[in-house]
């Protein structure tokens, strides 16, 4: 099929050249020409594993290109929507121009029976506004939606072999001539067993939103169960062992630590909760509330949890920070509790060195007062404190002994509570895990 993918950051990029890989004919377009030209150069402006090398095998097939005209998209059967929705600055709510400039711009291009297919998030009530606007340009087109559940680090694999796909349609019927083109569009995955499921547009736009709510809510629960586990003693971990053991509760996202970070999580449940209160129905979600505070409060117990280990003072002490991006195996900061408890320890008087693989080129944009080192042994030079907060491999796999060389005080605070205490303890390090004896 001839498909295009309006917006090409990182959903935009990580999706056209998976539409590409499962055979079809893409054009990407985005306005940045600076993206195009790395794009088309076959190099993602950010880092997500193996899609460089992706990006690089398509284009040299001549099934990937990437323009800034919009022009471009005419003659494709279907059209993705992949822009951002970021928070809106001073509210909770989310900004929804991209999507709407996106739209308005696609429609004067559509013929009759193209498909338009959204997958950015976006609040209840989106699409079917979407709708008019793509009928007023073109009366014989259709908008379809059809959200995104990627993982970042994983966003390739997610894409290519998703676990299930959702089709919101205007009928919300099995029947839709929508239904049709995207069960082409993902022939291949649906022919390995990929489950799909259709539904009217309402549902289809609250699955992503309540996907992201309830996997908030999880790790929200878990680490008001670490405040818990540190006033009385209790070991967080292996509480989520026992509780995760249930196959009601289940033991993914049971991990205690600093918390949820990145573009999606924290911006998508304060968008819920706007959406809820402009529908009258903000009574229903008032929990999440408590989930975001609980959420924020982690970064805050990180600089308290770092004063402990430090005696009781956090001035002039050298922290070095393991971790800038929101999660391993991505350069996004966005939101990141890694970078913010950073910049709480500096502005309480730490001298801080933040270190990680991949996302200090970003970090440096979003906290330019914040002192950045590339190299871990650098990083790690004369330390008083160090602080895992972002579980890259390489931090994960830390020898004790070889890092007590390089600090001058052999603590150590487990924000992600990966490490063996035992095998700290007895390499002569005080260990702290956040909701742990």
């Amino acid at each position: 099929m001839r498909i295009s993918v309006i917006g090409c950051g990182y959903l935009g990029a990580v999706h056209a050249a998976c539409m590409a890989k499962l055979g079809h004919e893409v054009v990407g377009i985005e306005t940045d020409p600076a993206k195009v030209a790395e794009l088309s150069d076959g190099h993602a402006p950010f880092y997500e594993p193996v899609l460089d090398e992706l990006l690089k095998e398509l284009e040299e097939s001549g099934r990937l290109r990437f323009t800034t005209d919009m022009s471009e998209a005419r003659g494709s059967q279907v059209h993705f929507i992949c822009v951002g929705t970021p928070q809106k600055r001073g509210e909770n709510a989310a900004d929804l121009r991209f999507v709407d400039a996106a739209v308005e711009s696609l429609a004067a291009q559509l013929g009759p029976g193209e498909l338009v297919a959204g997958k950015s998030t976006v609040p209840v009530g989106t699409a079917a506004r979407l709708a008019e606007i793509v009928h007023e340009g073109q009366p014989g087109a259709m908008l379809a939606w059809n959200p995104e559940f990627l993982r970042e680090g994983h966003a390739v694999s997610d894409t290519l072999s998703p676990n299930r796909l959702v089709y919101g349609v205007d009928t919300g019927s099995e029947d839709d001539p929508a239904v049709a083109l995207l069960d082409e569009v993902y022939a291949e995955p649906m022919s390995a067993g990929t489950p799909r499921m259709v539904m009217d547009y309402a549902t289809a736009e609250l699955v992503k939103t309540a996907a992201n709510s309830f996997l908030a809510t999880k790790i929200s629960f878990i680490n008001a169960m670490a405040e818990v586990c540190e006033a009385t003693g209790a070991d967080v971990v292996r509480l989520a062992e026992a509780i995760g053991v249930d196959d009601r509760i289940g033991s993914k996202f049971l991990s205690a630590g600093i918390g949820f970070g990145g573009g999606c999580l924290p911006k998508d449940i304060r968008a819920f909760m706007a959406r809820a209160g402009e529908l009258g129905a903000d009574q229903a979600l008032t929990f999440l509330r408590e989930v975001d505070a609980i959420n924020m409060r982690r970064r805050t117990r990180v600089v308290e949890l770092t004063r402990q280990l430090c005696g009781g003072t956090l001035m002039g002490q050298r922290i070095a920070v393991l971790g800038a991006a929101f999660k391993p195996e991505s350069d996004d900061v966005r939101d990141s509790p890694a970078l913010s408890a950073a910049a709480q320890l500096q502005l309480q008087g730490a001298v801080v060195t933040v270190t990680d693989p991949q996302a200090l080129a970003n970090a440096a944009k979003r906290f330019p007062e914040l002192p950045l080192e590339p190299d871990l042994e650098v990083a790690l030079d004369r330390a008083d404190a160090v602080l895992l907060l972002t579980e890259w491999k390489q931090y994960r796999e830390l020898d004790p002994h070889e890092t007590a060389a390089l600090v001058s005080n052999k603590r150590i605070l487990d924000g992600r509570n990966v490490l063996d205490p035992a095998k700290w303890r007895a390499a002569g390090w005080t260990y702290k895990g956040l909701g742990r004896p």
